[in-house]
Parts: C-alpha cells; sequence; structure tokens
C-alpha cells in the first residue's frame, strides 16, 4: 500500500514541528500545521492563539473521556469550546487526508487517521538537556524555568491525547517509529522519514 500521509507528534521541545516542516519541503507535499489553525478559525469564528493553545494542550485533567460519537458531529452548542475546535479540528484533518499528500503536525492526526492504510505515523523525541537546550535558544524562554516547563507542557499534552483518544500519548504502539532527535538531529529525522516514505511508495 503506498503511503500518502506522514503525521509527526512530538515532545514538546524536540524540534519535532521542524522535522515536520523539512520533511514536507523535502517530499514536495503539503504541511498542515499553522495552517490548520487558520483553517479552523475561518470555520469557527475562534481566536488563532486560542485555537492553536487549545488544539494541543489540555486547560486541565477532566473527569471524562470526550466520546465522538455521542458528540454527534452536529449540535455542538452544547459542547465546551474544546471540544468544539477538536470536532472541526478531526474533520478537517480527514478531509485534509483525503485531498492530497501531506505531512500533519500534532493533533490526535496519528489517531484521527488510525483506520487509513496509507499513513506513517512517527514521534519525536529527545532527553531533557537537548529540549532545555532548543528552548532557551531557538524558541526565547530563556528567563523562563524550562525543566518545569517543558514538564507542564507534555503534561498537557498528554492529557489532551489521552481525553480525547483513550490512549496514552507516547505510546510506541501508535507510532510506527519514534525517533530521538537528541541523537539523530533534525536533519537525521528528515532522512529516516523521507527515505522511509519513497521506499514504502517505490515498492508498493
Amino acid at each position: 500500500m503506498k503511503k500518502k500521509i506522514i503525521t509527526i507528534s512530538r515532545e514538546f521541545g524536540s524540534g519535532g514541528r521542524k522535522v515536520g516542516m523539512e520533511v514536507a519541503k523535502e517530499l514536495g507535499i503539503a504541511y498542515y500545521d499553522s495552517k490548520l489553525v487558520a483553517k479552523i478559525a475561518k470555520e469557527t469564528g475562534f481566536d488563532k492563539d486560542f485555537i492553536a493553545e487549545s488544539s494541543e494542550f489540555a486547560p486541565e485533567k477532566r473527569g471524562y473521556f470526550f466520546n465522538l460519537s455521542q458528540a454527534g458531529m452536529s449540535g455542538t452548542g452544547t459542547l465546551s469550546l474544546y471540544d468544539q475546535i477538536y470536532i472541526c479540528q478531526y474533520n478537517l484533518i480527514k478531509e485534509l487526508a483525503d485531498k492530497s499528500p501531506c505531512v500533519i503536525v500534532g493533533r490526535c492526526a496519528d489517531y484521527i487517521l488510525r483506520e487509513r492504510t496509507d499513513c506513517l505515523h512517527f514521534f519525536i523525541h529527545a532527553d531533557m538537556k537537548d529540549r532545555i537546550h532548543r528552548i532557551t535558544h531557538n524558541y526565547g524562554l530563556a528567563d523562563q524555568h524550562p525543566k518545569k516547563l517543558l514538564h507542564e507542557m507534555d503534561e498537557k499534552r498528554q492529557t489532551y491525547y489521552r481525553n480525547y483518544t483513550l490512549r496514552e500519548w507516547a505510546d510506541r504502539e501508535n507510532y510506527d517509529a519514534m525517533l530521538n532527535s537528541a541523537t539523530l538531529g533534525v536533519e537525521g529525522c528528515v532522512d529516516i522519514i523521507t527515505s522511509l516514505f519513497r521506499k514504502m511508495n517505490k515498492e508498493a
């Protein structure tokens, strides 16, 4: 089966977003991250900054799991703003995957597209030292408490993923490969993903 879609999940500060951008550029296919936020904003009327934050990070642990079938995909007025954004995000990711080959970063794309056989799912991680270096030197967060920030962001991302998928974030069973950007580097991760994508399409 030829591969069409690449999803990339990542630890905060691992460089996963950069990996996704470079993979899309190298393969000449569409890239969705901030573009997805813009599309959700257009459809919902919500602020882009609010969507960017709420479409990946849970504000708090909830006492229930979101059930898409119970939500009904319509009549979202009774749902929280976060759930409304997730439903819009869910529909858009499905639509974009049907449209053309692409790379989608974050936003539970690996789960949303789990039943498709034309996807490759990756998780990018790195050790704490490397992630601290990246967020303090590349992200402009030198004045923050980096280790504390990384723990908080990872916990929010993990909670969000669990709420909407009933699965554990960073569980190896959810991905085709987990890559350590601290040892492989961003370029190494890009090389592995693009090479695998091309090899599988050539052999299909």
